[in-house]
């Protein structure tokens, strides 16, 4: 088979390619004004631009979403932070795996959406059940690619620093995190998006409080598609942020590992 023309592989044109779903969507939103589309479902752009700066309603999206990073930080964190703890013991520990492997396995089974009405009975429709709703959603991926990370380690570096006669820690330091950093660094990207979306899920469903979710849920009451779209938008830009910067960061950090083949 011949090769593909070499203009299929540089990056302008596919680029350009994947623009056209979105420029159909713009002009799509665009045709509000023609009134072919009714106004009340799909908003005029500069209306929408305006709405987080002018509207009443709309300019408590800057609190919410400061309380909405805020809620994802603590959840992620709380999350994040004992599914590493559990995920070096299992990876480091036969019989902690045959402890919590198969719990564990059989509960992450669960649709993550399932917990809410049991935790809203635990703690109600506060704060507390919105981050330990984030803090469920991050656990999971750290976990197993914790786990993973140091299953995955290459035999040979482990019979180096048996070699070396290095300690227990020394192994753990040197030899076994340095290995499964790639894994771990893609579970610490992959908690930071489940618990974005888990926050918006936890406060659009539970509805107390500040935050973005608590915004869509007041704005689809009232028929604001305006503020619907502003929500929409901006739940859009945060997650895209977090993810390329982290990345950047995760590849930056990982540069001594060299090239990925």
């Amino acid at each position: 088979m011949p090769a593909a023309p070499p203009f299929l592989h540089a990056p302008g044109p596919r680029i350009r390619r994947g623009a056209v779903l979105p420029a159909a969507l713009l002009l799509a939103w665009a045709a509000a004004h023609s009134g072919l589309v009714n106004g009340h479902l799909l908003v005029p752009v500069e209306k929408v631009a305006l709405v987080p700066f002018l509207d009443p309603q709309g300019i408590h999206l800057w609190p919410g979403l400061a309380a909405s990073l805020a809620r994802m930080a603590a959840g992620f964190t709380i999350g994040a932070a004992a599914g590493l703890l559990l995920g070096l013991s299992m990876g480091l520990s036969r019989t902690a795996d045959r402890l919590f492997g198969p719990t564990l396995h059989a509960v992450r089974q669960i649709a993550l959406y399932a917990w809410i009405p049991l935790l809203t009975a635990w703690f109600g429709n506060g704060e507390p059940a919105k981050v330990v709703f984030i803090a469920l959603s991050a656990f999971f991926p750290m976990v197993l690619n914790t786990q993973e990370g140091l299953r995955t380690v290459p035999a040979a570096y482990r019979e180096v620093a048996r070699v070396l006669t290095l300690s227990r820690w020394q192994l753990l330091r040197r030899v076994l995190l340095p290995g499964a950093m790639p894994s771990i660094a893609i579970g610490v990207q992959l908690a930071l998006i489940y618990a974005w979306l888990a926050t918006v899920g936890a406060e659009y469903a539970m509805g107390l409080g500040r935050g973005v979710g608590t915004l869509l849920s007041e704005g689809r009451e009232h028929f604001r598609m305006d503020i619907v779209i502003v929500g929409v938008l901006t739940l859009a830009l945060v997650g895209f942020a977090i993810n390329a910067a982290f990345g950047r960061i995760f590849a930056r950090a990982l540069r001594w590992r060299g090239p990925a083949r």
